[in-house]
């Protein structure tokens, strides 16, 4: 709550109840940060897991990815949790404001607790066993969806204004962090058992239901009214079909080497957007809309959120390209085995995750003390910069250069995003934490998604017009017929990209059906070595990366743009807080 702003009768019963249990439970407000942290890391670990894991999770089940068939499992394996975590927060949050934060928290945790275990045991093999884990991935986007909605508000509800940017920063660093973790904690159980990527959620929902259920109590108030059913439904079709449509622009069309002139895929992202808008139509007519599309009048919460989605796609896209880099380049020209590489990318990633644990939680204490702007505008500007010096070194970088790229850009992603969250927490009246917790996380959530759909089409088309000559002349010179070096060349650059990220030999995934490798005179030990397929795609890659740190870097520089105008203003002091609403009560003011 901001200096400028009056505060209602919610805001008055919500203070007053949170001030009565700071007194009579003086710890209660770490319990609560400690349960949604876990909450919140638990979910964002589980958005990223599989993409180190894939292979892993494939030959379990008895897959091949790469196959033409199979590759719209890949996809839902990877993006069927993403889509329901963002299609569904809205909603969630909305529910917690009127049935109560804690309770749809709570029951968010046993979701993901049950589908953490049906995961863990999956009775069949082949695409039955690939739909079980699509299927149950949804289940728990759910519960992740329920985490993640009324953490923040939980959280804004249970700390005094003064501690909310720590408490925030604490919290969102666990969400972001945990999609890094998640990266390395899948490769090292993939390593061990595939399964394992799934039975580690286990204990830790288990433990976690059990602890919110007993621990946490509702300190925030409910507001009246029924779920909007209408704004609901529209919302979750719209956004279902525009993150579907990018999702499938990814694969190729016909000639094309993209999805992108697909009937279907246009179709569905127009479509999407179409009902979206229909559903700002209803919300902005219905008397107790799901979301109150007013709160983006406020400035901080709608230049807060505007740079909140533009740093998830960002950060997102760079993620997916850095794993891509690593394991389909960098990794195999120092002598690390293709099968060997999805681990190793997570581990020589880890300086990005200490770049970020070590400035979120100190931003958020200094923000309280001096405000967001500061370090929203520097954090998202000094990551932009990052973006731009990946693309200055060489493909085949020296690592500890690249290693302190990486650090930085996890710094200013850290120093971004915990003012970034409580300065959009603290900009909304207290009714309305759940519904503004809600959108924030699905801009957060959905700009992951959009960020697979995106930057993977970008790579994609930037490939297109360097790779088939390149990959052409490079298997011809080592013995291949002209014949299948065209077939092989005219294949989709998607498969090659797809084999790197899988840490699979994209060489002997593209020519071994072909029967080439057995033929007299082809160089089949250097084709299918750590260094033909490298050294073949640095050029080509180089071209899509180009494009694709260039479009991260506008969308960090929007977002610091975004950030400065936000403005720069903090919660009050507990006892202001206390005094303005004791003042309202005498003197009633319509809050604004």
């Amino acid at each position: 709550m901001t200096n400028s702003e009056e505060l209602d009768s919610g805001d008055v019963r919500t203070i007053r109840r949170r001030m009565s249990f700071d007194r009579d439970h003086p710890h209660y407000k770490w319990i609560v940060l400690t349960n949604t942290t876990l909450g919140v890391l638990l979910s964002a670990i589980n958005s990223s897991i599989v993409l180190i894991s894939l292979p892993a999770i494939f030959r379990g089940v008895g897959l091949n990815p790469l196959e033409a068939g199979n590759v719209s499992y890949l996809l839902w394996i990877l993006m069927g949790y993403l889509l329901a975590t963002a299609v569904l927060v809205v909603m969630f949050g909305r529910l917690g404001d009127i049935l109560g934060r804690v309770r749809v928290y709570n029951m968010g945790f046993t979701v993901f607790a049950v589908s953490a275990v049906a995961l863990s045991f999956d009775p069949w093999d082949g695409g039955h066993g690939a739909m079980w884990i699509i299927v149950w991935r949804v289940i728990q986007g759910v519960g992740g969806a329920m985490l993640m909605a009324n953490s923040s508000a939980i959280l804004t509800d249970a700390f005094p204004a003064k501690q909310r940017g720590t408490a925030l920063g604490i919290n969102m660093v666990a969400a972001v962090a945990g999609s890094f973790l998640g990266l390395l904690i899948g490769g090292v159980l993939a390593e061990w058992d595939w399964r394992a990527v799934f039975w580690v959620s286990v204990p830790i929902a288990v433990i976690g239901a059990v602890w919110s259920y007993r621990s946490l109590h509702e300190v925030g108030i409910r507001s009246e009214g029924t779920l909007d059913w209408a704004g609901t439904i529209t919302f979750g079709i719209g956004l279902t079909a525009l993150l579907t449509g990018i999702t499938y622009g990814i694969q190729p069309y016909g000639e094309a080497a993209t999805g992108w002139t697909n009937p279907w895929v246009l179709g569905a992202v127009l479509g999407g957007l179409a009902v979206l808008g229909v559903f700002c139509v209803i919300e902005s007519k219905v008397a107790d809309p799901m979301f109150h599309l007013g709160l983006f009048r406020v400035r901080a919460f709608g230049f807060g959120n505007f740079a909140n989605l533009m740093a998830s796609v960002g950060r997102g896209g760079m993620q997916f390209m850095l794993i891509i880099w690593l394991q389909g380049i960098w990794l195999p020209l120092h002598g690390f085995t293709f099968e060997s590489t999805p681990l190793w990318s997570a581990i020589y990633m880890l300086p990005l995750t200490v770049g970020f644990l070590g400035a979120g939680p100190l931003s958020g204490w200094l923000s309280d003390r001096y405000g967001p702007r500061a370090f929203t505008t520097g954090g998202a500007l000094l990551a932009a910069v990052t973006f731009v010096l990946l693309l200055l070194i060489p493909v085949d970088f020296n690592y500890w250069l690249f290693a302190l790229i990486i650090l930085l850009n996890g710094v200013g992603s850290g120093l971004f995003v915990s003012p970034n969250t409580a300065a959009i927490m603290s900009s909304v009246p207290a009714a309305q934490r759940g519904a503004a917790s809600g959108m924030r996380g699905t801009l957060f959530n959905g700009g992951n998604a959009l960020s697979m759909g995106i930057f993977f089409s970008l790579m994609v088309v930037g490939l297109a017009s360097t790779i088939p000559s390149a990959l052409d002349s490079g298997l011809r010179a080592q013995g291949v017929s002209p014949s299948a070096a065209a077939q092989v060349a005219d294949m989709p650059p998607v498969s090659s990209m797809f084999a790197a990220f899988l840490g699979f030999n994209p060489v002997q995934e593209l020519l071994g059906p072909t029967g080439e490798l057995a033929r007299p005179g082809v160089n089949a030990d250097t084709l299918t070595g750590q260094e033909f397929f490298p050294h073949l795609l640095t050029g080509p890659f180089h071209s899509g990366l180009v494009v694709v740190f260039l479009a991260a870097a506008v969308m960090l520089v929007l977002a610091a743009i975004a950030s400065f105008f936000a403005g720069n203003e903090r919660g009050q002091d507990e006892k202001e807080e206390l005094l303005a609403a004791t003042q309202q009560e005498k003197d009633p003011v319509p809050a604004r």
